[in-house]
């Protein structure tokens, strides 16, 4: 079904954007689809760090991938680290500005930042690592989404 032939029908229910109060609680909620022009700055705006520290990250994955010997594996971890950071700070931005729902995306960075180092300092069995793991993810996500819905007035996704 085309674009064109959902407009035909009669006139539509909703109340136009404009007439609704966004301050009034009976007024209809935002809706779940975050337009781009509400997407957060970020406090360097004119300079994009975020994207040139993702073009290093392509680099460095692609002469990893290219190279031979001991530097192919500090070149991959460095690409794949630098790729990581660059994305989750985007993921914080935006889901603490209200924009979208980044969740579980940073409840999962916050398992890992939690269970990695008890790995490697620690000598806890693998079942207890991985409960840690789950509760840290767990009490993160609740946290997160509480976090992100008082920003938006109640909602618990925005795509």
């Amino acid at each position: 079904m085309g674009r064109r032939s959902r407009k035909r029908g009669g006139a539509s229910t909703a109340a136009p954007a404009a007439s609704r109060a966004p301050g009034r609680p009976h007024a209809a909620p935002r809706t779940a689809r975050a337009p781009m022009a509400e997407a957060p700055k970020a406090p360097w705006a004119p300079v994009p760090l975020v994207e040139l520290c993702a073009l290093v990250a392509i680099v460095l994955i692609v002469l990893g991938f290219l190279s031979d010997g001991p530097r192919r594996r500090a070149l991959l971890a460095c690409g794949i680290a630098l790729a990581s950071l660059a994305g989750l700070e985007i993921a914080i931005r935006e889901h603490f500005a209200g924009f979208r729902s980044h969740s579980a995306l940073l409840a999962a960075a916050a398992a890992v930042l939690v269970a990695v180092p008890l790995f490697f300092l620690t000598g806890l069995p693998q079942i207890a690592l991985l409960a840690v793991g789950v509760a840290v993810y767990t009490l993160a996500f609740v946290g997160l989404r509480r976090a992100f819905q008082a920003k938006t007035g109640g909602l618990g996704f925005r795509a």
